[in-house]
Parts: C-alpha cells; structure tokens; sequence
C-alpha cells in the first residue's frame, strides 16, 4: 500500500448526496468532499419519486469537478438506502422514475398479504423486520394495483445497482442492498421464489445477486468523454449505506455491538448465521447482509429524529437553537424526570415532537415536561436507555455471548451528552467514530476490490489507524440501574 490511491464514493443520503475522494497512502485513508447537491423526492401524477435523471447528472458533475482538479480517480463506488428499486424494460430504458419510500403506496399492504402468506411464515423466510416500505411491500402493491409496468420489466435495479448501471452498461445486483428487501433467504442469500410467487410478485426481472466488492464495470466511453475522465472501473461496493458503515467499524474483535448513528440508530451485531426466532421476531430484530458473508442482526431506534423535529419546532416558535446549544440546555435540566419509548408509533409523523413527547409522559403517568433542556434531556437518557434495552435483545440472540464494547458511528457519533449516557446506561465502554462512516466503508470496499487490502478485518484496522476515535467509560452505572427499571415501566417494555 505504498503509492497513494484516490476513490470516489457517491453516498446518497435522506436530504443530500454527496461525492467523497478518499485516498489511501501508506495504510491511512484521507477524505475530501468534492461535490454535495441536494436529494429531493419529487411528487409526480399522485407519486412520490426519486428524481433519478438529476441525481445522476449531479454524477457526471463530481466526475467533471475531479477531472478539473487533476484528480487521477482508481474507482467509483455508490450507496444508498435499501428498499428502493427500479424497473428497467427489454430495452435497458426506465418504466418510470422509481418510487421513493415514504410514499403512501404501501400503507395497508402488509396487512393484505398476510392474507396470503402469515406474518410469521414471513419471518422464517426472510428474517428481516416488518416495515410497510420494505421492497416486498411496494412491489405487492404494484400487484393489488394491477401495474401495467410489472408485466414489461425486464429487470429489477436497486437504486445504487440503478446508478452503477447507468454509468457502465451493466446490470447487477449486489447482496447487501438487496438485503433489505425482505425477499430474499438469509441462509441461501438468494431470492426467495417461493415466497414471491405466493404474492404474486414476477421474479423472472430479478437479477443473479453478487456479493460486494465486485467490479461492476466502468465508465461507458460517452459518459467517460463527456466528464473528461477514464474508462474508470466501478465497484459494486455494499451498496446498502449503513452496511457501509458497519464495514468501517474500528473493532479489533468479533465481541462489539455498534450503533450506525443520525436520524436513525440502527443497532446490531455482526454475526456469522442469521438470528431467526420467535424472541427475534417479538424485538422486531433483522438480519440484513454484511460484508465477508456476515450478517448484521440489528434493531431500527429512532434515533435523532426526535431531537431533529424537535429543534425544527421551537425554530418554528422563533426559539433558533443550534444541536450544540440543545445539549446544554439538556445539561442544565434535572436527570429521570420522565422517560419515553423512542419507538412509540405517535413519534413517527413529524410535526410538533415536542408536544408528543409532553403528552406520552402525560399519558403515562410521568411529569410533564415543560422547557426545552427538560424535553432534550428526557430524549437523550430515553434514547441511551433504549439503546441497552436493545443490545440486551441482540446479547439474548447470540445465546448470551458477552457483548464487551459499543461502537458508536456516522453524525450521531459527536453528541458527547448522548455518548456519555450510553456508556453509563450500558455499563460497557462506548467507542465514537468515524462520522463519515458510511463512505468510508464505501471507499474501503473499493480499496478491497482493487486489492489493496485484504479483508474486512485489514479494512477495519486501517480505519482504526486512520480516524480518531474516543473512549467513553462508564461512570454512573448504578444510578442508571435504577433508571432503567423506570424507563421499562413508562415505556411498557419488557
């Protein structure tokens, strides 16, 4: 690893995309943000949509912007958010632009094929949690629809397979991403036909899936020519954004739970075989793919979501606070003065979360929150204490094997209160970072498919000695003990 190699990772998030360049020199990967655009879904005839041709022209705009710098780019690799897909005909042309998640096709859908196929029988096939925008779902709505444009795909296209596509020519299907579908075998890691067909979903448009780190392809000549680079290869990297950034966790043994920290907190473990049981089902546990063959068993938490309506309803109020300042608002209130369920189905419509959380603690009995350090500090503790309920549900499922250590990943890993209190929550050290987690799994999945490290253990030692990291130690343990038994009864948690 001796002369320096720059990738290009294109990470689409929830409001924003972005082009980072990282290079690896001497075993230490450096980053730079090259280009940033927004990621707006766009409402079009009644539908809620990617607006996949500008997205991909924000593409050719990085590319242009690195061969405007000089910037000799080894490969280009590119995540997303699972679930999402589009329909491609016998032509390669899209149907349609492809349908963003949160819209309201779904609504109702997994109830109507539980009519068909039990919830449960679900579960055992798939393994992977229950969420009405799951692939699944919305492709069994273009079912009950009757859409027109099911009968002419000729191929089904995730939405970082989409892109890579559309820059190569080449039509795959990388492991990860479709993962997340709720349509595949975790034990075969392929489809689930039988499954598809009681459902009526076609699957001759499915794809032969490959796991990550293949090499897609590269640059079609045109684009190439156009954005005044190379024919430079493209990774299909893990394509799915948050098993990105579990492949960045700087573990140095098989004993950590991490936590992939934002909007949400996705936390899990990795482990070797799927984790399917009635005690998974019941924590709405699921097992998604993972880099090397691992699957990562995880629980989705709300997360900063909370804290983010919250900040944009007192700014609504003219209280214009920025997350630092919320913090030490939090820091002045008084500790358990009331707890929440962070996963309570009234906190997921936005909309004036702090009137939410005053009236679940109203509900339950607790005292009503009334400033905004009261509220952010009941989110907080209520956040760290979920968090431990959590990780004792994925202990239980690895058959009690001790989980030693908590990484803590992505934008959420730089909220010191928040760290603090997970680690005396969970009695175990907390270890933060990388935040730019996501894209630096991307860019070291590339690094791994040119064979510039070895394995995924290589990838992660390399992050390790790349980016800082703090330790938390927990401190307060047997306060939090207490706490915990309260936060179990307000949120009605077992």
């Amino acid at each position: 690893m001796s002369k320096a190699t720059t990738f290009m990772a294109l990470d689409f998030g929830a409001s924003s995309g972005r082009a980072i360049l990282g290079t690896l020199d001497n075993g230490k990967l450096s980053l730079e943000e090259l280009h940033r655009f927004s990621n707006d879904p766009v409402k079009v005839a009644g539908r809620l949509q990617w607006d996949a041709p500008r997205l991909f022209f924000e593409i050719k705009q990085a590319l242009n912007k690195a061969a405007l710098k000089g910037v000799e780019i080894a490969s280009i690799g590119i995540d997303t958010w699972g679930v999402d897909y589009a329909l491609l005909d016998k032509n390669g042309y899209l149907l349609s632009d492809p349908t963003h998640y949160r819209d309201d096709r779904t609504i109702g859908m997994m109830e109507k094929a539980y009519e068909t196929v039990s919830k449960q029988e679900i579960y055992e096939k798939t393994g992977l949690a229950f969420m009405n925008f799951n692939t699944l779902y919305q492709l069994y709505s273009q079912v009950c629809e009757k859409d027109g444009r099911l009968a002419l795909a000729d191929a089904m296209l995730f939405m970082p397979d989409l892109f890579s596509y559309l820059l190569t020519g080449k039509k795959g299907c990388e492991y990860t991403i479709a993962s997340t579908s709720q349509m595949i075998s975790p034990y075969t890691r392929d489809w689930d036909r039988e499954l598809l067909k009681k459902l009526s979903v076609p699957t001759d448009m499915l794809l032969p899936i490959t796991e990550p780190g293949t090499v897609r392809g590269t640059l079609l000549p045109e684009i190439a020519k156009e954005c005044g680079v190379p024919e430079i290869p493209v990774v299909a990297v893990a394509g799915h954004d948050t098993a990105s950034a579990v492949a960045a966790v700087p573990a140095k043994n098989e004993d950590f739970a991490y936590i992939s920290s934002g909007t949400w907190s996705l936390v899990g473990i990795e482990t070797k075989q799927p984790v399917i049981s009635k005690e998974a089902n019941e924590a709405n546990l699921t097992n998604e793919g993972g880099v090397d063959g691992t699957i990562r068993v995880l629980k989705n938490v709300m997360g900063l979501w909370l804290i983010q309506e919250c900040k944009r309803e007192w700014a609504r109020r003219g209280r214009e606070l920025s997350f630092d300042e919320i913090v030490a608002e939090a820091e002045k209130a008084p500790a358990f003065s009331a707890f929440i369920d962070p996963d309570d189905e009234s906190f997921v419509a936005p909309n004036d979360m702090p009137e939410k959380i005053a009236a679940f603690c109203k509900k339950t009995g607790q005292r009503v929150p009334e400033t905004i350090g009261e509220i952010a500090r009941i989110i907080y503790e209520s956040l760290a204490l979920k968090y431990r309920w959590t990780v004792e549900k994925l202990q239980q499922a690895r058959d009690g094997k001790k989980i030693t250590s908590l990484h803590i990943v992505g934008g959420g890993s730089q909220n010191k209160m928040l760290n603090r209190m997970t680690a005396d929550a969970l009695g175990i050290p907390v270890i933060t970072g990388p935040s730019e987690a996501t894209a630096v799994g991307n860019l070291m999945m590339q690094a791994r498919a040119l064979g510039l490290v070895s394995d995924l253990w290589e990838m992660r030692r390399v992050v390790y000695d790349s980016f800082d990291t703090k330790t938390y130690m927990p401190e307060n343990t047997e306060v939090w003990d207490e706490a915990y038994t309260a936060f179990l009864n307000a949120a009605g948690l077992k």
